[in-house]
């Protein structure tokens, strides 16, 4: 494809939308070159034709800083050349065609030989050759959308590559549509559907963020040099999976926390994934992804269209904190149905009774919540079927007969009495063997003929692609929340797929591993719908199931089973690369901690939770007279500090969170907020001197909060006050960063920007 040959015009631009914004600015006569600008960048699309054919390739002409309509054609023109993103033949060989990886969606067919974001087999032919058919640009109502649609030129197939550039935000959004325009049976057989491939120009070199990990191990950074090859990130469990998460950043060899060209990918999907990076050895760097892992396909029968779920870009100039924080933008204005809330403090009773669930234990229990300062009471697994353990009653959701005889209405009534919102645990995704709903509908799960029906945790998972599992789940959940006037209803699912198929059905059974988690979508937005103040929370077995996808129906997510504040350290550190701290439930449980034995600080446990949405999950009937009064005043001190902990800009200051000492600092208009922590009271790495960002170089800031009583020289006296570039240039020495000391210190500093 000779994108080189892209006809432009010096005498346009014409852009669609003309009122207050530039967002579509078409760069030539034939409309197949477009500009799409966001705030601060800008991202070219082109449509070339190969010589002496009608086959087309879209290309990525350009993703960068903003230019403007002349820089932008410039910069589609470019001769094809190392170092330019124009594509044309560079260095090509017959072995060898480079180019495609700066397509928007490379298919399987041709001159190519990567990874294809496309894979279609047609009546046994597995290649496509697209041809241009049009491109629509949409004006929308705070966004604008530009289509191109492709067809084969043989087969009833028809492609539409979807854009979306947003007026308040430097995502860019692209999806697919894929089309069997037939009107007679053809066989299509869909293996690979990606929802977009992204370039990432040429540099000498890449480095690259992404985050890995197992149960109570989630979110673990993984950063360093992007291998030539093919670096892949997966799921295969029917769930984002605690191993990986779809997302990816790469930035040049010079890039760091605060500084340097960072281009980024998010998919926004719940189910199985795939996300692939490919480095070529001669230049350039693409990253594609979609839903679905390899070995599935999906038949796409006459008439019918297969639509993905988006893929998302950004591109920044200000490192890999400046790359969190527009992400940490993006998801509180455009995917959380609820962003701008604040999230209340909650207490979950599950590691003080576990399955012991009772009316009077749960109203103890309770009070002693709302005495702390909880706003919300949620009772966790235990209360429903017969579940006295994790081998029976899941898919029988009606209270405990022995335990709830009268029903959970008192309960609730009780908890809203002490003026705390009511919350509870519900896994609909699961059954239990031992279930009165499994021996009625053992059709309903998952299963293949002739194979076992493996069992983990002992439960089986319900199959939602089922539209009868989808509307019974809609209709006890919905009956559930009404009766019990529940505000809150953490969604667990702590059982990956197997045997995912759906032998009744009279079709592929791959088909369930994506509409499950499309009625699983479903179910969340109507059930929202029916109740607008219900808020919910993801989770999944710890952090299973948290992505872009599953966050446009819920308000938070439980990164991790693992609550043990150091680990939590790292967890939360790579969580919040891409998800801002209103997204995070983070809990203070007991000490020593249930998963690590490892025995740490009240003070140290809250001050990590604090860096998210403060939640308790600790058996306050254990607690001393001490550690409650302990607990009330930083609780009320998270309160005074919440709005800007999740919502203010965020900024990683430090060493290695969890292993040396660390920071992190939220600022939101006047107020700015400091969590320091150092793990090993005698460390000998790590910063020493406390450096803040993102301040007013000319303000003054007096301390309101955790200064030093002593006033040392060097340190954050009480009510002192400090020139913003003092903080920044010079920076400080928290006492909990003290050489020499206990393990386990950490503070909350307030400061606050004086007026004038």
């Amino acid at each position: 494809m000779d994108s080189a040959r892209l006809s432009v015009d010096a005498s346009l631009p014409w852009t669609l939308c003309m009122e207050d914004r530039m967002s579509l600015v078409r760069l030539d006569h034939a409309g197949r070159l477009w500009a799409l600008n966001t705030p601060h960048s800008t991202y070219v699309i082109g449509v070339a034709v190969a010589a002496g054919t009608d086959e087309v390739a879209v290309l990525q002409q350009y993703w960068g800083a903003s230019l403007t309509p002349s820089a932008a054609r410039e910069a589609a023109a470019m001769p094809a050349g190392p170092g330019n993103s124009s594509g044309a033949g560079r260095h090509e060989t017959s072995f060898s065609r480079p180019a495609e990886i700066e397509e928007l969606l490379p298919v399987d067919g041709g001159l190519r030989w990567g990874v294809p974001a496309l894979q279609v087999t047609v009546d046994r032919v597995r290649s496509l050759e697209l041809r241009f058919v049009r491109v629509d640009p949409v004006c929308e109502d705070d966004a604008d959308r530009l289509d191109i649609t492709l067809e084969d030129r043989a087969f009833p197939i028809e492609v539409v590559l979807h854009t979306r550039v947003y007026t308040d935000s430097d995502v860019i959004a692209r999806w697919v549509t894929l089309r069997h325009r037939a009107t007679r049976e053809t066989a299509v057989k869909v293996s690979r559907l990606d929802s977009g491939s992204w370039f990432v120009p040429d540099a000498e070199d890449y480095r690259y963020r992404a985050v890995c990990g197992a149960w109570a191990e989630e979110g673990q950074l993984q950063q360093g040099r992007l291998p030539v090859g093919e670096l892949t990130f997966t799921s295969r469990q029917g769930i984002t999976g605690h191993h990986a998460n779809p997302w990816i950043m790469i930035g040049g060899p010079d890039v760091g926390e605060e500084h340097g060209e960072v281009w980024s990918v998010a998919l926004a999907w719940s189910g199985s994934w795939r996300m692939t990076t490919t480095r070529r050895p001669e230049g350039g760097t693409a990253v594609t992804a979609g839903f679905g892992h390899e070995g599935v396909r999906w038949t796409l029968p006459a008439g019918a269209e297969l639509v993905t779920p988006m893929i998302l870009g950004r591109y920044g100039a200000d490192g890999f904190g400046g790359t969190s924080r527009g992400w940490h933008d993006h998801v509180r204005r455009r995917i959380l149905p609820a962003g701008d809330e604040d999230r209340p403090v909650l207490y979950n009773s599950w590691e003080a009774t576990g399955f012991e669930v009772t009316a009077p234990e749960q109203l103890s229990l309770a009070r002693r919540a709302a005495a702390l300062g909880a706003e919300l009471f949620v009772v966790d697994d235990g209360w429903f079927g017969r579940r006295d353990d994790e081998h029976s009653s899941l898919g029988d959701w009606w209270p405990h007969r022995k335990r709830f005889p009268d029903g959970l209405r008192g309960l609730f009534d009780g908890v809203r009495a002490l003026g705390m919102g009511a919350g509870l645990w519900v896994e609909p995704e699961a059954v239990s063997p031992d279930s009165d709903l499994y021996r009625v509908h053992p059709d309903w799960v998952l299963h293949l003929e002739n194979r076992r029906r493996d069992r983990k945790r002992d439960q089986l998972v319900l199959n939602f692609a089922r539209a009868e599992v989808r509307d019974w789940a809609l209709e006890w959940l919905d009956r559930l929340v009404a009766d019990l006037r529940l505000d809150y209803l953490k969604w667990d699912m702590n059982r990956p797929f197997t045997q995912a198929g759906w032998p009744d059905s009279g079709r592929s059974h791959d088909c369930v591993w994506i509409e499950h988690t499309r009625h699983i979508f479903h179910t969340m937005a109507a059930l929202r719908d029916r109740h607008p103040g219900l808020r919910l929370e993801a989770c999944a077995g710890g952090g299973g199931r948290l992505d872009l996808g599953i966050l446009h129906y819920t308000d938070q997510a439980w990164p991790s089973d693992n609550t043990d504040p150091v680990d939590r350290q790292t967890t939360q550190h790579g969580v919040s690369q891409l998800y801002p701290a209103n997204v995070m439930s983070t809990w203070v449980t007991d000490s020593p901690n249930a998963n690590t034995g490892r025995s740490t600080p009240l003070r140290y446990r809250f001050h990590v939770a604090m860096a998210g949405v403060l939640g308790i999950g600790a058996d306050l009937s254990r607690w001393s007279p001490e550690e409650l009064e302990e607990a009330g005043a930083m609780v009320e001190q998270y309160k005074a500090v919440r709005r800007t902990i999740q919502h203010g800009r965020q900024y990683r200051l430090g060493g290695r969170p969890g292993v040396e000492r660390s920071g992190l600092q939220y600022v939101l208009d006047d107020q700015v907020v400091v969590l320091v922590y150092n793990p090993r009271g005698n460390a000998k790495s790590g910063p020493r001197w406390l450096r803040l960002i993102g301040l007013d170089p000319d303000a003054l800031y007096e301390v309101a909060a955790g200064g030093d009583p002593h006033g040392a020289p060097g340190r954050l006296a009480a009510a002192s006050r400090w020139h913003g570039s003092t903080l920044m240039a010079v920076g400080v020495r928290p006492t909990a960063w003290e050489p020499i000391g206990a393990d386990y210190r950490s503070d909350l500093i307030l400061l606050r920007r004086i007026p004038g």
